[in-house]
């Protein structure tokens, strides 16, 4: 089975694991989801995350963090950006999600970043996906 869009794929993955409850879940790696793997790490949505070599195929093992309650930090994750209708912004429009509880993981010139350092930054791009 070919995957056509390997992030939402990530992202699909990393739900299901958090509602089923798991500690960790395994993703073939690439760099960009490489890169927002580190974004959910410093955004404080996961615990940690490591690159593992299983039978020759490089693995991002994800470590799932969870509250209190025993329920996921990451309450939801949506792909903005599809293969048939890319989303691109401009550092001026760049949208808030939940009113800034969320984050907005944005591509651009200057790497894989959230939407507060692009705006800051003055830099827009492609938006990826949120996380709330």
């Amino acid at each position: 089975m070919s995957v056509s869009d390997p992030v939402a794929d990530m992202l699909t993955k990393i739900r299901n694991a958090g509602i089923a409850k798991h500690e960790k879940v395994d993703i073939p790696t690439s760099r960009l989801k490489l890169e927002i793997v580190k974004i959910l790490k410093t955004e404080g949505y996961i615990k940690n995350f490591k690159k593992v070599n299983q039978e020759g195929a490089n693995t991002i093992r994800v470590f799932l963090k969870y509250d209190e309650q025993t329920g996921p930090i990451i309450h939801g994750m949506e792909k903005i950006s599809k293969p048939g209708r890319r989303v691109y912004m401009g550092y001026k429009s760049m949208p808030r999600v939940f009113n800034g509880y969320g984050t907005l993981i944005v591509s651009t010139s200057i790497g894989v970043t959230t939407g507060k350092k692009a705006a800051e930054k003055r830099v827009g791009g492609e938006i990826i996906c949120t996380v709330w």
